[in-house]
């Protein structure tokens, strides 16, 4: 017995109410509908319709394995679209979104790659430092950094980074490296004026802590303020990303390694769909391997 045909023709004869009605859109004849029920529920065990002359409704097993069939017949029918849409070339409009810095630094350097592997792709991208809800503003993918709280979406791991206390070695030289953060109130902070006065937390033995700060340059956006560090100004706290392609050149050094809290999640994050077009899961699949090769999951200690 070919027990995808015999699920189809089930789930049919409850669709339409009828052997005649499921007959008729099959464009089967109705004695091989009526063979088709009577095999599947012999094979079964169970009586899956109470016919009469006048009527035709399900028994209790028959709406238990409706639903079951149903899920089923509409998995192999996401898996079969898949394999078709595998030979499909990725076109359409797609709209992404990701916080500043790490957008202009990652994730559109990654769409101008992405379009150029797939022009019948056309990409938005937008870069904002607010958590957007991506079904009501209309996005079609979003990059998080941190712990995810919203279950309504997929996620996807890009990496990790960490929050890390950095400044340029010629300012460490001048005033010393802190070797706890609460030595940080004596340095001169690099701060950002949408930040509490706190400016970071830390960890020691398994127990977060605050540290209050203080500081003669304040900078709304992140990237002045690295600049200024690593003009010497003072001791920074940055995402590593943001500081990463400082280090090497020892334009920047890290310090209160053995404090810092532990790494953030990033993520690729979408609503939930039952097949995503061609363009999103070929996105997904890009950007993951793009990422990958040009930031490091975690900045070298």
């Amino acid at each position: 017995m070919d027990k995808f045909k015999a699920m189809q023709t089930f789930t049919r004869i409850a669709d339409e109410g009828s052997l005649t009605g499921a007959a008729r859109v099959m464009g089967a004849s109705l004695p091989a509908v009526v063979r088709a029920l009577a095999a599947y529920e012999a094979q079964l065990g169970v009586r899956l319709f109470n016919r009469t002359t006048r009527s035709l409704s399900l028994t209790e097993d028959g709406r238990q394995h409706l639903e079951r069939c149903r899920q089923v017949l509409a998995a192999l029918e996401d898996a079969e679209a898949a394999l078709r849409a595998e030979a499909a070339v990725p076109a359409g409009h797609l709209t992404i979104t990701a916080p500043v810095p790490f957008g202009q630094m990652y994730v559109a350097p990654a769409v101008t790659r992405f379009v150029a592997r797939y022009p019948d792709v056309r990409c938005s991208v937008v870069l904002l430092d607010r958590m957007t809800n991506l079904l009501e503003e209309g996005m079609d993918l979003g990059v998080r950094i941190g712990w995810l709280e919203d279950s309504s979406l997929v996620a996807v791991p890009l990496g990790e980074v960490r929050r890390v206390v950095a400044a340029s070695p010629a300012y460490l030289r001048r005033h010393g490296t802190p070797k706890h953060p609460r030595e940080l109130q004596d340095f001169n902070c690099v701060r950002r004026v949408d930040r509490p006065p706190s400016w970071g937390e830390f960890t020691e033995n398994g127990r977060k802590f605050r540290v209050p700060v203080s500081g003669n340059l304040e900078f709304n956006h992140v990237v002045p303020a690295v600049h200024a560090c690593i003009a010497g100004a003072g001791l920074g706290m940055f995402f590593s990303y943001q500081v990463a392609p400082y280090l090497p050149g020892k334009q920047l050094k890290i310090v209160l390694e053995r404090f810092e809290l532990p790494p953030r999640p990033i993520h690729i994050v979408y609503p939930h769909a039952r097949l995503l077009p061609v363009r999103t899961r070929a996105f997904i699949d890009f950007i993951r391997g793009d990422i990958t090769q040009f930031m490091p999951e975690r900045t070298p200690r």
